[in-house]
Protein backbone atom coordinates (compact mmCIF):
# COMPACT_ATOMS: atom_id res chain seq x y z
CA UNK A 1 0.00 0.00 0.00
CA UNK A 2 1.26 3.26 -1.22
CA UNK A 3 0.44 5.86 1.37
CA UNK A 4 0.72 9.33 0.20
CA UNK A 5 0.11 13.03 2.46
CA UNK A 6 -0.86 16.15 0.30
CA UNK A 7 0.12 19.47 2.26
CA UNK A 8 -0.05 23.17 2.10
CA UNK A 9 -0.09 26.08 4.27
CA UNK A 10 -3.72 25.13 6.82
CA UNK A 11 -5.02 22.62 5.42
CA UNK A 12 -8.51 23.83 4.09
CA UNK A 13 -8.20 24.84 0.80
CA UNK A 14 -5.25 23.09 -1.48
CA UNK A 15 -4.39 19.84 0.65
CA UNK A 16 -7.72 18.84 1.47
CA UNK A 17 -8.47 19.12 -2.55
CA UNK A 18 -5.54 17.29 -3.45
CA UNK A 19 -6.83 14.58 -1.27
CA UNK A 20 -10.46 14.40 -2.29
CA UNK A 21 -8.90 14.77 -5.73
CA UNK A 22 -6.71 12.23 -5.84
CA UNK A 23 -8.91 9.50 -3.61
CA UNK A 24 -11.74 9.99 -6.74
CA UNK A 25 -8.58 9.07 -9.20
CA UNK A 26 -7.74 6.33 -6.98
CA UNK A 27 -11.47 5.10 -6.46
CA UNK A 28 -12.30 5.32 -10.54
CA UNK A 29 -9.01 3.27 -11.14
CA UNK A 30 -10.10 0.98 -9.06
CA UNK A 31 -7.36 0.55 -6.72
CA UNK A 32 -9.10 1.90 -3.35
CA UNK A 33 -7.00 -0.55 -1.61
CA UNK A 34 -3.58 0.29 -2.76
CA UNK A 35 -3.68 3.87 -1.42
CA UNK A 36 -4.33 5.72 2.47
CA UNK A 37 -4.38 9.54 1.35
CA UNK A 38 -4.37 12.01 3.70
CA UNK A 39 -3.71 15.79 4.20
CA UNK A 40 -2.72 18.12 6.38
CA UNK A 41 -1.13 21.72 6.62
CA UNK A 42 2.53 23.05 7.75
CA UNK A 43 0.99 25.40 10.43
CA UNK A 44 -2.16 24.95 13.01
CA UNK A 45 -4.27 28.09 11.90
CA UNK A 46 -7.64 25.83 11.80
CA UNK A 47 -6.82 22.67 13.12
CA UNK A 48 -9.47 20.79 13.77
CA UNK A 49 -11.73 22.53 10.94
CA UNK A 50 -13.19 21.24 7.95
CA UNK A 51 -12.39 22.64 4.78
CA UNK A 52 -13.09 26.26 3.53
CA UNK A 53 -16.70 26.75 2.24
CA UNK A 54 -15.41 27.89 -0.80
CA UNK A 55 -13.39 25.28 -1.43
CA UNK A 56 -15.98 22.78 -0.21
CA UNK A 57 -18.78 24.24 -2.71
CA UNK A 58 -16.12 24.74 -5.71
CA UNK A 59 -14.97 21.03 -5.32
CA UNK A 60 -18.91 19.34 -5.06
CA UNK A 61 -19.64 20.69 -8.46
CA UNK A 62 -16.60 18.47 -9.79
CA UNK A 63 -18.36 15.57 -7.81
CA UNK A 64 -15.54 15.48 -4.71
CA UNK A 65 -16.10 15.25 -1.47
CA UNK A 66 -13.52 16.92 0.76
CA UNK A 67 -13.74 15.46 4.17
CA UNK A 68 -10.96 15.85 6.16
CA UNK A 69 -10.54 18.37 9.09
CA UNK A 70 -7.45 20.14 9.10
CA UNK A 71 -4.34 18.97 11.07
CA UNK A 72 -1.16 20.28 11.26
CA UNK A 73 2.41 18.12 9.64
CA UNK A 74 3.75 15.74 12.70
CA UNK A 75 6.93 14.12 12.82
CA UNK A 76 5.47 10.96 12.74
CA UNK A 77 3.67 11.95 9.19
CA UNK A 78 7.50 11.24 7.72
CA UNK A 79 7.71 7.70 9.33
CA UNK A 80 4.15 7.02 8.20
CA UNK A 81 4.00 8.09 4.91
CA UNK A 82 5.63 7.38 1.85
CA UNK A 83 5.27 10.84 0.15
CA UNK A 84 4.73 14.08 1.25
CA UNK A 85 3.64 15.87 -1.71
CA UNK A 86 3.82 20.34 -1.20
CA UNK A 87 1.42 22.31 -2.85
CA UNK A 88 4.28 25.25 -2.84
CA UNK A 89 7.73 26.34 -2.67
CA UNK A 90 7.10 27.44 0.52
CA UNK A 91 5.61 24.15 2.10
CA UNK A 92 8.36 22.57 0.45
CA UNK A 93 11.26 24.32 2.30
CA UNK A 94 8.91 23.41 5.29
CA UNK A 95 8.66 20.16 5.24
CA UNK A 96 12.06 19.50 4.11
CA UNK A 97 13.04 21.96 6.92
CA UNK A 98 11.24 20.00 9.41
CA UNK A 99 12.61 16.36 8.17
CA UNK A 100 14.97 14.74 10.18
CA UNK A 101 17.49 12.98 8.36
CA UNK A 102 17.98 12.72 4.38
CA UNK A 103 15.65 9.30 3.63
CA UNK A 104 12.64 11.85 5.11
CA UNK A 105 13.70 14.89 3.18
CA UNK A 106 13.53 12.41 -0.15
CA UNK A 107 9.86 11.98 1.16
CA UNK A 108 9.03 15.52 0.04
CA UNK A 109 7.77 16.44 -3.36
CA UNK A 110 6.30 19.37 -5.22
CA UNK A 111 2.84 18.91 -6.21
CA UNK A 112 3.34 20.69 -9.46
CA UNK A 113 6.58 18.32 -10.43
CA UNK A 114 3.73 15.74 -11.87
CA UNK A 115 1.84 18.61 -14.15
CA UNK A 116 5.33 20.30 -15.84
CA UNK A 117 3.27 20.68 -19.15
CA UNK A 118 1.08 23.16 -17.46
CA UNK A 119 4.25 25.27 -16.87
CA UNK A 120 3.32 25.92 -13.33
CA UNK A 121 5.41 25.34 -10.78
CA UNK A 122 2.98 25.63 -7.28
CA UNK A 123 -0.87 25.62 -6.31
CA UNK A 124 -1.68 28.80 -6.17
CA UNK A 125 -3.39 29.54 -2.67
CA UNK A 126 -6.98 31.00 -3.36
CA UNK A 127 -7.79 31.92 0.32
CA UNK A 128 -7.62 35.42 -0.48
CA UNK A 129 -9.05 35.48 -4.33
CA UNK A 130 -12.41 34.83 -5.95
CA UNK A 131 -14.39 31.75 -7.46
CA UNK A 132 -11.65 31.38 -10.69
CA UNK A 133 -8.82 30.72 -7.50
CA UNK A 134 -10.89 27.95 -6.34
CA UNK A 135 -11.53 26.69 -10.05
CA UNK A 136 -7.71 27.14 -10.89
CA UNK A 137 -6.76 24.94 -7.89
CA UNK A 138 -8.93 22.27 -8.77
CA UNK A 139 -7.46 22.65 -12.86
CA UNK A 140 -4.17 21.83 -11.97
CA UNK A 141 -4.62 19.49 -8.96
CA UNK A 142 -6.93 17.44 -11.32
CA UNK A 143 -4.31 17.07 -13.82
CA UNK A 144 -1.03 16.94 -11.70
CA UNK A 145 -3.17 13.85 -9.68
CA UNK A 146 -3.25 12.24 -12.99
CA UNK A 147 0.12 12.52 -13.67
CA UNK A 148 0.12 11.07 -10.00
CA UNK A 149 -1.42 8.04 -10.12
CA UNK A 150 0.45 6.87 -13.55
CA UNK A 151 3.81 7.64 -11.77
CA UNK A 152 2.37 5.35 -8.91
CA UNK A 153 0.71 2.73 -10.95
Amino acid sequence: MKKLLFVCLGNICRSPSAEAVFRAKVEDAGLGDAFEIDSAGTLAYHQGKPADARMLDHAAKRGYMLTSIARKVLLRDFDEFDLLIAMDDDNYRELRALAEDDASRAKVKRMMDYAPETGVTEVPDPYYGGAQGFERVLDLLETACDRLLADLR
